[in-house]
């Protein structure tokens, strides 16, 4: 297997865990737990597979291919570190990163972070985790606008356990049921709009009561 065949089984594993699972057997908790790890340490890898990857790692659990307890354990704490340290290189680079050409930043999903964490402030950390690409941004912002580690941690473990309790135990449970096997996408894509939904109807909401307040 050559560097690019294993990127993109990386990339894929949500798509090829069984095949994973079947050739090296336990090794594949460590592939996850760095998949995970850098998904939400590192912005230049916001494009792995975060969600699904949890969904179905619920699913193999239930069949008794993967442990539950050992899965969620493993997959909190790589959520929790990998954002520490995208906390830890925000709070280095600091208010440069809106000045300075970064090109390895993507511009566009640092604005739009930065413009959730100034609306929602800390619980950004904890309802970022449920929005790809935000999820992965919203720690190295933190770092950026100076959030104390103490309270960042706070929020950086009750969102990292709500995000993968959830999605473990929901790809446990429902995981292996076809319907939602084949439609997973689409039902992904479901949950994401149900966590931001409320959000945006909020942001309205205070917009709405500022201008009637004037």
């Amino acid at each position: 297997m050559d560097l690019m065949q294993f990127f993109d089984m990386i990339v894929h594993v949500d798509k090829t865990l069984g095949s994973l699972l079947a050739q090296y057997g336990t090794y594949v908790y460590a592939v996850l737990f760095a998949i995970v790890f850098c998904e939400t340490g590192l912005v230049v890898l916001f494009f792995f597979p975060g969600d699904t990857l949890l969904f179905i790692a619920g699913a193999f659990a239930a069949t008794g291919e993967m442990s539950y307890p050992l899965l969620v354990a493993l997959l909190i704490t790589a959520a929790v570190t990998g954002n520490t340290l995208n906390y830890w290189i925000g709070e280095a680079i600091g208010q440069r990163v809106f000045t300075h050409d970064y090109r390895w930043i993507n511009k566009d999903a640092l604005r739009r972070t930065h413009e959730f964490f100034e609306k929602h402030g800390g619980k950004t950390i904890i309802l970022a985790r449920f929005v790809p690409v935000v999820r992965t941004f919203a720690p190295f912002v933190a770092g950026v606008s100076d959030m104390t580690l103490a309270r960042f941690q706070l929020f950086n473990f009750a969102g990292a356990a709500a995000w993968v309790i959830s999605l473990v135990t929901g790809g446990y449970f429902f995981g292996n049921i076809p319907v939602v096997r084949d439609h997973l996408t689409a039902i992904v894509l479901v949950g994401v709009g149900v966590a931001v939904v409320p959000l945006a109807l909020g942001g309205i909401y205070k917009v709405g009561r500022r201008m009637l307040s004037r």
